[in-house]
């Protein structure tokens, strides 16, 4: 039976080995479902040390409040699955609420925001087997290429071998690459055409095969360069959403247009619709679903 937000302590620590028995009886899909499209939502952040959102620098701090905008989420019609840690979806696992979603493990990673080791990305989440062994869907992980940090090689080597550890597995892995650099002591993600076109040119040639290669790629700071920027690769790639500040509907209007390319097969969002301007997750999901 699944249990509730306030119940999750204490059959967390009585009955552990309810979360594999969960996972074992989680009725799977299909990557894509009938809509050809596909419809994530995000909340790998906490594990980041990611907090905040807008001026709120701890707002997914409270682990029942995400919980219940996480449920409120994949409830909407249209929303294919979830994206998140292992903390985060063990404790969806007990709620019941991933019955036909798409599960994606977050192979997260270890060079947290701020720190002297940021840029050597080695994971820390999920590995591939534990994907496979609690019959999850796919994964995901991030690769930030710093041509000045040596932290960059481990990063990519790890990304290499994560790429050949899920692709014989037959598990789909979302790769999400960007070019980066430190600026006045902060590492910022270079978002012009150029730079997300290397970005891109550099995922998809990591492993062995890319067969279950998929990217996961932000809209460029010049959306109309998107187009062009796409024709980098034939690899499926979706949308990450990011925070996108009070402009909710610019943001929306990018990814529209953004959508309409080939390659481009959905949307992975998360902050800007779990925490939106406006307070309203179930106006937002179904506003992005609308989207697709």
């Amino acid at each position: 039976m699944p249990t509730t937000i306030p119940e999750l302590p204490t059959l967390r620590a009585h009955h552990p080995e309810a979360i594999p028995e969960a996972a074992a009886r989680r009725t799977r899909r299909t990557l894509i479902g009938d809509t050809g499209r596909l419809m994530i939502v995000a909340a790998d952040h906490p594990a980041r040390g990611a907090l905040g959102v807008g001026d709120h620098r701890l707002a997914m701090a409270n682990r029942a409040d995400l919980l219940e905008r996480l449920c409120i989420a994949l409830s909407r019609p249209g929303v294919d699955g979830v994206l998140a840690t292992a903390d985060i979806l063990e404790d969806l696992l007990l709620l019941g609420v991933l019955e036909n979603k798409v599960v994606m493990g977050s192979l997260n990673r270890g060079g947290l925001a701020g720190a002297s080791f940021e840029m050597d990305d080695r994971f820390t989440g999920h590995r591939p087997e534990d994907i496979e062994r609690l019959r999850f869907d796919a994964g995901k992980l991030l690769v930030r290429i710093d041509y000045s940090d040596p932290g960059s090689l481990t990063t990519l080597y790890s990304t290499a071998r994560a790429v050949d550890d899920m692709a014989a597995r037959r598990l789909p892995l979302f790769v999400e690459p960007f070019l980066s650099s430190r600026v006045d002591g902060k590492v910022r993600n270079d978002l012009s055409p150029e730079a997300v076109t290397r970005s891109i040119a550099i995922a998809s040639g990591l492993g062995g095969t890319s067969a279950y290669t998929w990217l996961k790629l932000p809209v460029t700071d010049d959306p109309d360069a998107m187009a062009e920027v796409m024709e980098t690769s034939t690899l499926p790639a979706v949308l990450l959403g990011g925070e996108v500040g009070k402009d909710q509907d610019g943001a929306y209007e990018k990814w529209r247009k953004a959508l309409r390319l080939p390659t481009v097969q959905g949307l992975v969002v998360g902050r800007s619709l779990l925490y939106p301007a406006d307070g309203s997750v179930e106006t937002a999901v179904d506003t992005a679903v609308g989207l697709l």
